[in-house]
């Protein structure tokens, strides 16, 4: 995939609600992205597997990790969906121990004794029941994109929709954006290299298609379509949640004034986010840059100016050295 790179505007901060026309695109349509909604995800990783079909991402593993019934495990070069199975099962007391010696007077048996455990205590929310969550991952496409900022080539490019995009073929696989993620999307594939992420399917974006993932969804949790739509959409059905007694429901990503700008793909989750593997507080790891260059700018003709100093203060004492 090839586009013209549009490079940032100097100057003010970006504006979280138009980051298509900050990276230069004019008349441009209407920002997009994906409001996956986990409280209706199934874990049939159909998203997964249209996602790797459309893009022609390798296979990346099918072993089972023992932890979960997930192959995948996590977002990587060679995964740009991911559903996570996270199994949250009630907190156990100690059971029984079995008397020893004869049986019971009641006829009861050892091992009768060994089966018959108290109930499960409440989870800390109340749960009495195992339950999975399960949650389709993609890359957030940041408002504020700290890969886009240390990419040294261009290769990262804002897209007139608003998403965020790696240019395969211009990727020198330097890996600069890898820690500069705050979420640990993206990543380099060890035969070559190279950085990969979802790119919300911008070819597909281009001819008026929704993203393969969204398109392949059977309960509709990955939902696409204009940013402002898809959050007022999410506030009403986690309104919905709440009347119905989830009272964990939360949003996820949906606030232009977090510590990334909001994201491009936000979440409907049923727990805290440690429990999806996802940071609570996600800030762009570049927010500091500016004021570093600035200090650095200040400490640099500091130092000018103090050899000049000395040079100018030191050179009658030498140049009377010298008439003598």
């Amino acid at each position: 995939m090839t586009a013209t790179h549009h490079p940032r505007r100097s100057g003010p901060e970006p504006d979280p609600a138009d980051p298509a026309g900050d990276a230069g695109h004019t008349d441009h349509p209407p920002r997009v992205g994906f409001f996956t909604d986990t409280s209706i995800c199934i874990g049939c990783k159909a998203c997964e597997v249209a996602c790797k079909e459309w893009n022609a991402i390798p296979e990346d593993g099918l072993t089972l990790t023992g932890m979960s019934y997930d192959n995948t495990q996590s977002l990587g070069a060679s995964t740009w969906r991911h559903v996570a199975f996270i199994e949250q099962a009630p907190q156990q007391t100690p059971s029984q121990q079995p008397p020893s010696g004869p049986p019971t007077p009641d006829g009861r048996t050892e091992l009768a004794l060994t089966a018959q455990k108290p109930p499960a205590a409440p989870a800390p929310d109340g749960r009495t029941e195992l339950r999975w969550l399960m949650s389709s991952d993609v890359c957030k496409h940041c408002t504020h994109a700290a890969c886009l900022d240390v990419c040294p080539t261009g290769s990262l490019f804002r897209t007139e929709f608003g998403t965020v995009v790696v240019q395969e073929d211009i990727c020198n696989g330097c890996g600069y954006c890898v820690p500069a993620c705050p979420y640990g999307v993206i990543e380099q594939r060890r035969h070559d290299g190279r950085a990969f992420k979802c790119t919300l399917c911008y070819d597909r974006l281009g001819a008026g298609q929704e993203p393969a993932c969204a398109k392949a969804c059977p309960t509709d949790s990955i939902q696409f379509g204009p940013l402002d739509e898809l959050r007022e959409r999410a506030a009403l059905r986690v309104g919905q949640l709440h009347e119905a007694g989830v009272t964990d429901a939360r949003l996820y990503g949906h606030d232009p004034e977090d510590g990334v700008g909001g994201d491009g793909a936000f979440f409907l989750l049923l727990d805290k986010p440690e429990v999806y593997g996802l940071p609570p507080d996600p800030i762009v790891t570049t927010r500091d840059l500016p004021a570093m260059w600035k200090h650095a700018g200040a400490a640099a003709l500091s130092l000018v100016g103090g050899l000049a100093l000395a040079f100018v203060t030191s050179a009658p004492n030498t140049w009377r050295k010298a008439e003598r």
